[in-house]
């Protein structure tokens, strides 16, 4: 069954690159259902975080009607970058199956390996300037949260 689903999120990206687009496609499954696909769209749509499984994932959510995610499973083409990864965390989705790794990708162009430099990197090192600045306010909308009574946790 892996197979024919990740044959599916190959065959998205195959597409997708005839069409005009990047070279990553990605499924989501539920029950052994195919709910979602989502394809590159980055430079279609002029969105760095249009990649293949950020669009899958919302049209999961909009199927669903759910932002969680869980019981489901992501076929991708290629092993997902880091934001895709923490999107798929942060949906909570149950696995992640890929074609290609992250090396292959960036053997055709679509190296990622700065930004897992970035991300061990300590904050003051990185080539991002990130600095956090205090107005006595930074705190203010957790503890708005923390007193809001019907609150949706995620």
């Amino acid at each position: 069954m892996h197979q024919k689903f990740l044959e599916i999120a190959v065959n998205l990206a195959l597409e997708n690159i005839r069409s005009g687009g990047g070279p990553f496609g990605a499924i989501i499954v539920k029950d052994g259902e195919l709910i979602a696909s989502g394809v590159n769209s980055v430079t279609n749509h002029n969105d760095p975080t249009a990649h293949a499984e950020i669009n899958a994932i919302r049209k999961a959510c909009k199927h669903l009607s759910d932002f969680n995610l869980s019981g489901c499973i992501i076929y991708s083409s290629c092993e997902p970058c880091p934001m895709c990864l923490s999107a798929i965390y942060w949906a909570h989705l149950d696995a992640v199956y890929f074609g290609a790794t992250h090396r292959d990708a960036a053997d055709a162009g679509f190296d990622d390996s700065y930004i897992y430099h970035e991300l061990r990197s300590k904050p003051d090192e990185r080539h991002l300037v990130l600095k956090q600045i205090s107005n006595g306010l930074e705190k203010s909308p957790f503890e708005a949260w923390l007193l809001k009574a019907d609150k949706v946790q995620y």
